[in-house]
């Protein structure tokens, strides 16, 4: 599998004003990770988010999101969003902060 760099660059422009944010190959994508923990990602054309269970289910009821199930079974708290559920710069931010205002609150690794 591969990533889509254009989106990539896309997450990296909305997670700019984040510190602490690396990036890590991982899943066949591009895992960002914010203080270590895995915050969203892009895996093909799509977008993989953690936004822990609440959050996950609040997010499975926009359209274009369907549970994260890379292993073949759901992963907790994690969604994929298709292309067409962050066309726009502005969707993708939005999708992108919540997954860091997640993260943001895990505790330091």
């Amino acid at each position: 599998m591969a990533f889509d760099e254009a989106v990539a660059q896309r997450v990296r422009r909305a997670l700019a004003r984040y510190k602490e944010v690396t990036e890590r190959k991982m899943f066949g994508g591009l895992v960002f990770l914010l203080r270590g923990h895995m915050c969203c990602g892009v895996l093909r054309d799509e977008l993989f988010l953690r936004l822990g269970p609440d959050g996950a289910a609040d997010a499975l009821k926009e359209p274009h999101t369907r549970p994260m199930d890379f292993t073949g079974r759901p992963m907790v708290g994690m969604v994929y969003v298709a292309p067409p559920g962050f066309a726009a710069d502005a969707a993708l931010r939005k999708w992108v902060r919540a997954a860091a205002g997640f993260t943001a609150g895990l505790p330091a690794k």
